[in-house]
């Protein structure tokens, strides 16, 4: 029954990015699919042993004790090509969230790119296993 749902879930996602990413520094997978129509990332499991399960660095108080696991670190895509773009990428270990575009690079590979005014960084995420 799971695994239906989450292939309907992915439909509307290129199929490029749609999946579980490893992020750049290892830390945690990611599920990128279909959130309700947009197009959103999930934190589906934290991978480095003694990183804080909590959204500690959150700028709301109140959010600070829930849990890594579940928390959309991408959200608000829509699909362009074989990316997505008009998203936001939300970055636990600074509590902050960047204007952000994905682009599946040639060899498999998930840019995920975040924005503040016209200055750019982008990180590089492995497909998981």
């Amino acid at each position: 029954m799971i695994a239906p749902l989450f292939a309907l879930l992915l439909a509307a996602t290129p199929p490029g990015i749609a999946g579980n990413w490893v992020t750049q520094d290892r830390s945690a997978i990611v599920r990128v699919g279909d959130c309700g129509g947009t197009i959103c990332g999930r934190i589906v499991q934290i991978l480095r042993r003694g990183a804080p399960t909590g959204d500690i660095h959150n700028p709301d108080p109140a959010q600070r004790r829930r849990p890594l696991v579940g928390i959309a670190v991408l959200s608000g895509f829509t699909a362009q090509g074989a990316g997505a773009t008009g998203g936001r990428a939300y970055d636990p270990e600074s509590g902050r969230s960047y204007r952000s575009y994905l682009s599946l690079n040639d060899d498999g590979t998930l840019k995920v790119t975040g924005c503040v005014a016209f200055f750019c960084r982008s990180q590089t995420w492995t497909r998981a296993r």
